[in-house]
Parts: structure tokens; sequence; C-alpha cells
């Protein structure tokens, strides 16, 4: 139940830094550098199963690490880590294989995937430091 509390309390984080990211911040962006390739409507099952395994990811490789071994800094080196292969992942496959896809898109993923993880990470790990894991 412990780590149910912590999946809930990352998950918060991560939606509160990432949607201010894709809703404020970034649409503008998105729109300049793909936006022929952007479909019209999101689909949102395809959408929320990311979001629930990332999260998970983010636990299992950054913050229960980290909590295990006592250290935020771990925990979010961890976590960067993780965001920037995830996010490379993803963007670095879109570059080789669809036409159209930017290097500067590239890029302000692979940062903005590093920060959000390393980011979300240490919200984890404060959270569960509060209640109690490690």
């Amino acid at each position: 139940m412990t780590y149910l509390k912590l999946y809930a309390l990352t998950a918060v984080a991560f939606f509160a830094i990432d949607l201010v990211w894709i809703g404020v911040v970034a649409s503008s962006f998105y729109d300049r550098h793909l936006g022929p390739l952007l479909r019209e409507d999101v689909v949102w099952g395809a959408a929320i199963a990311f979001y629930l395994l990332y999260i998970a990811g983010i636990l299992v490789f950054a913050v229960v690490p980290g909590l295990a071994a006592g250290s935020l800094g771990r925990a979010v080196m961890l976590g960067a880590f993780f965001g920037l292969v995830a996010y490379a992942t993803f963007d670095l496959t879109s570059m080789a294989l669809i036409k159209g896809f930017d290097w500067t898109v590239v890029a302000v993923d692979l940062v903005w995937g590093t920060v959000l993880t390393g980011s979300v990470a240490a919200v984890g790990y404060a959270a569960g430091r509060w209640l109690g894991i490690g």
C-alpha cells in the first residue's frame, strides 16, 4: 500500500510538471516544428498507457534505488539518465523513420526528458522519505 501511495504522489508531480510544459510552454513549439505530423485529436488510451508505464519506470529505475541508497542525488541522477534514454528512444527513432521530424525537436525533447524525469525522481524520493521508505 505504501508503494501505491508513492506511485500516486509521484504521478501527481509528473502530471503537474509535464502538463504545464505540454499545455503552456511547448504546444506552439511542437505546432511550429511538427505541425503536419501532429494528430488533430490525441489518442488518450495510448497517452495514458505511456504515462502509467513511464511513472512506474521512474520509480523502479530511479526513486526506489535512490531510497535504498538513502541518496537524493542518486535518485535524481538515475532519473535524469532514465529520462534521457526514454526520450532518446522516441526522438531518435522518430528522426530515423519519420520524414520531416525536426532535429530541433530532438534536442529540446532530450533536454526536457532529462530535466523532467530527474525533477520527478527528486519529488518521488522526497515523497518516499515522507512515507517512511528507505
